[in-house]
């Protein structure tokens, strides 16, 4: 689904660097923790940490040997390490980690109950656990509106949108971490805005097949691929110049509990 480290940078790895330094904030990250990033992709909630808390230790884990490649090849940091790691089964003992977080992954983890449990193992007794996940049914404008407009022509369109996955809604992450039997748990939004240079700023990442948005444009034949093209320009240019851009938000659902001691 996101096979490509370069093609997610350029869809979606722009709004994961953009919220990392809001999350690092969120989970408490102390200066010298040691650090599990969980589903750490590109790298960005990573480079976050290193940027604001050079003291800290960070261990990326992520399923994709691409992604790690592509994340060790920018790490400048000798306190980031990046390895393949499934978070459903960790290679590292119990008791690890001051913090472990995850960053806009756990809704593509098919068991994040299991993960969770992995998660709180692996985190000592006091230590955090936080995590972040796209609010896709209101919040994700970039994604809202393409799904809404490709809905709009195609109504078998709707069982793909991603207000569907899992996590995405208020007070779901944060009853998964009840779940898994953390304690003082927190949710709240997280909100950034990210500026397009012009139409072909936004559409353009939508045709390297990244995610479900981009595995659906791939799809389409020619013609309905224009159609939906046509239809997103109108809406976000309206009778401005085809070369003006444009702002978009997107929030995110952040969580955040303590493993209790």
């Amino acid at each position: 689904m996101f096979a490509d480290a370069v093609g997610y940078e350029h869809f979606m790895g722009r709004w994961s660097r953009l919220i990392a330094p809001l999350f690092v904030e969120f989970a408490r990250i102390r200066d010298g923790d040691r650090v599990l990033d969980i589903g750490s992709g590109t790298g960005s909630l990573a480079e976050a940490v290193a940027a604001s808390k050079p003291s800290c230790r960070v261990i990326g884990i992520d399923p994709s040997a691409q992604y790690v490649s592509f994340a060790e090849s920018r790490n400048k940091s000798p306190n980031l390490t990046f390895e393949v790691g499934d978070a459903r089964n960790l290679s590292f003992p119990s008791a690890q980690y001051a913090v472990t977080t995850s960053l806009l992954v756990l809704n593509f983890i098919p068991d994040p109950n299991r993960a969770m449990s992995e998660i709180r193992r692996v985190t000592r007794p006091g230590g955090t656990i936080a995590a972040a996940v796209w609010d896709y049914g209101e919040g994700m404008q970039m994604l809202r509106f393409f799904w809404d407009a490709a809905i709009a022509l195609d109504p078998s369109a709707e069982r793909l949108d991603e207000k569907h996955m899992p996590l995405c809604r208020a007070g779901e992450l944060s009853q998964l971490f009840r779940n898994a039997g953390l304690a003082d748990v927190q949710e709240q939004p997280l909100e950034v805005t990210l500026r397009f240079s012009s139409f072909e700023d936004y559409w353009e990442p939508f045709l390297e097949a990244q995610g479900p948005a981009g595995s659906y444009v791939a799809g389409l034949p020619e013609e309905k691929r224009s159609a939906l093209r046509d239809r997103l320009r109108t809406l976000f240019l309206k009778d401005s110049k085809s070369g003006d851009g444009f702002s978009l938000r997107a929030r995110a659902w952040v969580a955040r509990g303590t493993v209790p001691k």
